[in-house]
């Protein structure tokens, strides 16, 4: 079953999730950020090539012909990774692909739509009888 965990009171989404992408290949897990929306699809590959300045983290774009052999993918298919380890939600409603994966993380700024909707996947998840895991990154930066 999918271990779900919920970081809360995160500052920056895209900051918390380039941090937990930078972890997961350090670990040499494959990962998708799940992102149907193309411009937060973009702002992600954008950050991962920018930051952090003296390292490199292979990623790509899930349309792009290099997929296939890239342990990061960004977008909403998962086809192109060989492993399903980690898929990092940032969109609003939970991923139709998410029990595929052995870990799902999910991302939540204290602005109050970002709040709403994470509390709507919260329940969704528990109701269906994931077990969650709340970390709480208050006062982290």
């Amino acid at each position: 079953m999918t271990h779900i965990s919920f970081y809360t009171h995160a500052e920056n989404k895209l900051s918390v999730a380039r941090q937990l992408i930078a972890k997961a290949w350090g670990q040499k897990l494959n990962v998708l950020v799940y992102a149907s929306d193309k411009a937060i699809a973009r702002e992600v590959d954008r950050m991962l090539w920018i930051q952090p300045a003296l390292s490199f983290i292979p990623h790509c774009l899930d349309d792009s012909p290099l997929a296939a052999a890239t342990p990061i993918i960004i977008g909403s298919r998962m086809e192109p990774l060989t492993r399903a380890d980690i898929i990092i939600n940032l969109d609003q409603e939970p991923p139709s692909v998410f029990s595929r994966f052995d870990r799902l993380l999910e991302i939540v700024t204290p602005e109050e739509t970002d709040l709403v909707a994470s509390r709507q996947r919260y329940r969704y998840y528990k109701e269906r009888g994931y077990d969650l895991v709340t970390h709480d990154l208050q006062g982290q930066h």
